[in-house]
């Protein structure tokens, strides 16, 4: 798999689980101007997401699963 899409994989994931996580608080906010939380809240687990995906450990884990970026590169 290419870096580029390793890369998007990653990404999806982080969002995705930054969105389940405010997921609740948009819904039962909806149509009410303070949702603006839940977006700031969305972005910090994303944050937090991003930064356990960098530890080594994590790394790890997921270049087992085919989408972490320590593998040799193949890309020129």
């Amino acid at each position: 798999m290419k870096d580029t899409s390793k890369r998007t994989v990653r990404t999806v994931l982080q969002t995705g689980v930054a969105l389940a996580a405010a997921l609740p608080g948009i819904v039962s906010a909806s149509g009410i101007p303070g949702t603006l939380p839940w977006v700031a809240g969305a972005l910090a687990v994303a944050g937090g997401v991003t930064r356990v995906m960098a530890l080594p450990v994590v790394e790890a884990v997921l270049d087992r699963v085919g989408i972490g970026l320590a593998g040799p590169r193949t890309e020129h």
